[in-house]
């Protein structure tokens, strides 16, 4: 808007310089900017559907009794944070480095900051356009945010899935008591990502679903091995083995009998303890002797 007064002889709107208005003659090939008001009162011109472009110096121009005058307004075009490129979902080997890109535009320059959204909250993560991550962790797996933010409107907020893959890791393996002629079911849960496929071994015989009267099911983190009537020939050590892509493990399990010494533990730590006694022994020999 540019007031004036009845003293005005000549009128124009300027961008920079160039002439935009000069009274009610258009000079601007741009279709958006149209005059909005010329009277002994007002000289005002709008511009429709405003582009960053626009942003920048408009300056009135009036002539007065044969002296000119202008009024300069500088326009500001503001523009909500916009995310325009971000990192694809991506999987990853554990201890690899990942880097994580979230470029943003808006008026003003937005700030960009990224955030892991972990089972135990939104955690912080970074305040910058990428975030850099060296020899991830399992830990460091699910989800990242990424949000723009310049006051101008609400947030821009894009999420990416980060994957991380990691060999099996058996998390529980538990030695099991049954009777003969009852059912006896060994478990075996395994943490890995992708998920581990299970196998089961007596001794070294790999035991196959439905055979010998045991049934093997493998769902998810867990493996069940299910005697449906447990013999003598049953009690025994088993193995079972998680395998990925990345590795395998194994744990052993042993199936016994009421009244049969145990210690709940797994193979490794019955060799431990039979090591320590061992041990003792000889000592004990040593100092005698």
């Amino acid at each position: 808007r540019c007031t004036v007064d009845d003293r005005v002889t000549r009128v124009a709107w300027l961008n920079r310089s160039t002439i935009l208005y000069a009274g009610n003659d258009k000079w601007s090939i741009d279709n958006r900017v149209v005059i909005l008001s010329n009277t002994k009162t007002q000289y005002s011109i709008k511009i429709h559907n405003v582009d960053v472009y626009d942003e920048g110096p408009y300056t009135c121009s009036v002539q007065t009794d044969n002296h000119p005058k202008t009024s300069r307004v500088h326009l500001i075009v503001q523009v909500p944070p916009q995310i325009v490129n971000i990192s694809s979902d991506i999987t990853v080997n554990e201890g690899s480095s990942v880097t994580l890109m979230c470029l943003a535009f808006g008026r003003p320059e937005p700030t960009v900051t990224w955030r892991h959204l972990s089972g135990k909250g939104q955690g912080f993560v970074s305040e910058d356009e990428y975030l850099e991550i060296t020899g991830i962790t399992r830990e460091q797996s699910g989800e990242y945010e990424c949000s723009a933010v310049n006051d101008v409107a609400v947030p821009d907020v894009r999420k990416v899935k980060v994957t991380v893959n990691y060999p099996p890791y058996i998390s529980n393996a538990k030695n099991t008591g049954a009777s003969v002629g009852q059912k006896g079911i060994l478990q075996c849960e395994a943490s890995a990502v992708p998920v581990a496929e299970f196998q089961w071994f007596k001794e070294d015989t790999r035991l196959a679903n439905g055979l010998e009267g045991v049934r093997i099911e493998s769902k998810g983190r867990l493996s069940t091995l299910t005697f449906f009537n447990v013999s003598e020939k049953d009690y025994g050590n088993y193995t079972c083995v998680a395998t990925n892509k990345l590795g395998n493990t194994n744990a052993s399990i042993i199936l016994y009998g009421p009244g049969a010494v145990h210690d709940g533990g797994n193979a490794a730590s019955r060799v431990a303890t039979g090591l320590c006694l061992w041990a003792a022994l000889l000592a004990r020999l040593l100092l005698d002797f």
